[in-house]
């Protein structure tokens, strides 16, 4: 996955989550933040850790890339990189020399949706998307409180990973953050709304983000689409909530249904390739 252009901002999201209804909460009824921009560091840190050690192991030739990015169903692969047999199975190709077998989901690589989304190659990559967290992340935070912030980009990541995985060719990777990066655009566009913010402001922003992904090759639509959805509907369940004792409680219902679909999702996903 790749990502576009960043740096928007939202004053009146962030004026919104500062507003609380009791000492130390949110508006959203999330615990306040006392750093919003931690939760974004940490990510950050995180994909850049896990970029290093690609970059240390062989980057796009190395054998880390092929286990942490997302791939459908496994390839046996020339170990020279050349090229690949699409058709050879994992037990004939264990048996030959100067090939190698590349595991996909289906094949039992059941991590790869979740460590896809901290996967990186190229360099510019891993800063576009890490931008875009940047901007948008401490945001966020600030406006739903850090459990909330990042329920929204694990689950939003992990429904783009589940739409590549449906949509995607089989034995094609697929890695990067964008997916989770476009859940937060989702997620910020409901808060905007909700608020009464500059809606058409943000509307231009993603709209010039979609153009890039449907016309420069080698992006996945699908990780960008499937990550856009996850954000709205997760920040719709968190800023829609009903007011109330139980507001917690339907925020996080909503999340977790959200959660079983991707991951029943992923299951009959899995059931059909094998």
């Amino acid at each position: 996955m790749s990502d576009a252009a960043v740096g928007f901002q939202c004053p009146a999201c962030v004026a919104e989550g500062a507003r609380t209804t009791r000492q130390g909460r949110t508006a959203y009824g999330g615990r306040r933040s006392g750093n919003p921009a931690l939760t974004s560091m940490v990510l950050i840190a995180l994909n850049v850790a896990v970029w290093l050690a690609v970059v240390a192991t062989g980057g796009r030739a190395g054998r880390l890339v092929d286990l942490l990015a997302l791939q459908a169903r496994g390839r046996c692969e020339a170990a020279d990189r050349t090229g690949y047999f699409p058709d050879a199975p994992e037990q004939a190709c264990q048996l030959q020399d100067g090939v190698i077998w590349i595991g996909g989901v289906a094949d039992g690589s059941w991590w790869q949706p979740l460590t896809s989304m901290f996967t990186h190659v190229e360099v510019w990559h891993l800063g576009f998307n890490m931008l875009a967290l940047w901007f948008l992340g401490p945001q966020l935070e600030a406006a739903v409180g850090r459990l909330r912030f990042l329920a929204l980009y694990l689950v939003s990541g992990l429904t783009g990973s589940a739409l590549v995985y449906w949509l995607a060719a089989e034995q094609v990777q697929t890695l990067g953050a964008s997916g989770a990066v476009f859940g937060l655009m989702g997620a910020l566009l409901v808060v905007a709304v909700k608020v009464g913010g500059n809606v058409s402001q943000i509307g231009v922003w993603l709209l010039m983000n979609a153009v890039i992904t449907f016309t420069f090759p080698g992006i996945s639509w699908q990780g960008h689409l499937g990550g856009f959805v996850g954000g709205v509907l997760i920040g719709a369940a968190v800023v829609y909530a009903p007011r109330g004792p139980r507001r917690r409680w339907w925020q996080w219902l909503g999340v977790g249904a959200v959660t079983l679909a991707v991951l029943a999702s992923l299951a009959v996903r899995t059931a059909a390739l094998a």
